[in-house]
């Protein structure tokens, strides 16, 4: 059973939300996050990113920076930039990108259910990158960023869904990426019943993109529950802000590599290797795979078909990823990549990005570059399920949730 809660979200007043809405905190470095900020004022990077706030010479993660953005919060808040639902409700969130649309529920779902493991993970997560965010929800006493989750379609959560959407939106704005965002509120008691009781009979919801957030707010949740020794359970801070997708809904994009050097071989010893466990075809064009177990490579301005033999491929949850395949068949024991996530003769390149990154890569500071076929929701499902986790930079998802459309205050 798991839990997933209506709740009363702080959200911008409807003619604000396209200017307030941003892409997540951790999509920009410091430098992009300023820029992005000087364009848009309201934009809610300058709670995310305080920083942009103060000049280079503050620490971006000094305790002032964290003072700064629970200030800014409070004073839209206050000044009427936000406001809250007088009820507790669901929201339903739709993006469409490139005329593909995913429609998700806005929640709350239990820091108890991610300790049980009945919200599943599939990567680790690392602690410098969850102070950061601990810090942030912490001092806001706010989520601000909702996390990801995926869950196995239920009829009667799409059918509550599809009947709020005939209805006028609640926003509808398309963002300078070209991204439609829309939000209807669910707000009858029936409808909220319906879809509470739905995900009550979901044994596993999976976390698709967010794990460092949701790690973060459970965390703090942890913190107050030890701060407040009689807690009952349904304080806010018992809860983390999140957008639940049907997973027949979502699509994954692939996570292609770049390599800076052939580990000391010649071009013609590489492609020898390789052939030993791949059959090796140059092809014309830019090679975007179309099936499990091919990959494209890249290298020396010509573009290479690499069809898996029989003999490496396997049923396993993760070593039968193509990401493991490559890594295990080729970046380890060819090009001498043993840890993918600190070695720095590798990077990676999101699919969004396009082939054509891949060649810029490889004329500019890399060797050889590798397309990789996309990893699929029910890989992942598997994955989370055995309580495995993937190889780093398995699965990209697009389009992203935007953060200040939800608050969560706690």
């Amino acid at each position: 059973m798991s839990i997933v809660r209506p709740f009363q979200a702080i959200r911008p007043r409807k003619e604000l939300a396209s200017q307030i809405a941003a892409l997540p905190y951790d999509v920009y470095n410091r430098e992009e996050s300023k820029e992005e900020v000087k364009k848009e004022p309201l934009s809610f990077l300058r709670i995310d990113r305080a920083e942009t706030q103060f000049d280079d010479s503050i620490d971006t993660y000094a305790p002032c920076v964290y003072e700064k953005a629970k200030q800014l919060l409070q004073e839209m808040i206050e000044n009427g930039s936000f406001q809250k639902e007088e009820k507790s409700v669901y929201y339903i969130y739709e993006l469409i990108m490139e005329g593909r649309s995913q429609t998700g529920i806005v929640a709350c779902a239990s820091i108890d259910d991610y300790e049980n493991n009945r919200i599943k993970k599939h990567e680790n997560t690392r602690a410098e990158k969850e102070a950061d965010r601990i810090m942030h929800v912490d001092t806001c006493s706010a989520q601000t960023g909702p996390i990801f989750l995926a869950y196995r379609a239920k009829a009667q959560i799409d059918d509550i869904v599809d009947k709020t959407k005939k209805v006028e939106p609640e926003y509808d704005f398309t963002s300078p990426d070209e991204i439609t965002h829309r939000v209807w509120v669910i707000r009858d008691d029936l409808d909220i019943e319906v879809i509470q009781k739905g995900f009550e009979t979901i044994d596993s919801i999976y976390i698709a993109d967010g794990h460092h957030r949701a790690a973060s707010a459970v965390k703090v949740g942890l913190k107050r529950r030890n701060e407040n020794p009689a807690f009952t359970g349904e304080e806010a801070f018992n809860y983390f802000l999140s957008v639940l997708f049907p997973h027949n809904q979502l699509m994954i994009m692939d996570y292609n590599r770049v390599v800076k050097d052939l580990n000391g071989l010649s071009k013609e010893e590489f492609i020898e290797a390789l052939s030993e466990k791949f059959d090796v075809e140059e092809v014309q064009d830019a090679y975007k795979p179309e099936k499990k177990g091919t990959i494209g490579m890249y290298l020396d301005d010509a573009w290479y078909r690499l069809s898996a033999k029989s003999e490496i491929l396997t049923n396993h949850p993760v070593d039968g990823l193509d990401v493991a395949l490559l890594q295990n068949e080729v970046l380890t024991p060819i090009l001498g990549i043993l840890d993918p996530k600190t070695d720095k003769r590798i990077d990676f390149v999101g699919g969004i990005r396009g082939l054509g990154e891949l060649e810029r890569r490889c004329r500019e500071d890399m060797k050889l570059a590798f397309s990789m076929f996309p990893t699929s929701i029910e890989e992942l499902f598997d994955v989370a399920d055995a309580g495995l986790l993937m190889p780093p930079k398995s699965t990209w998802f697009e389009p992203k949730l935007r953060s200040g459309i939800f608050i969560h205050q706690i």
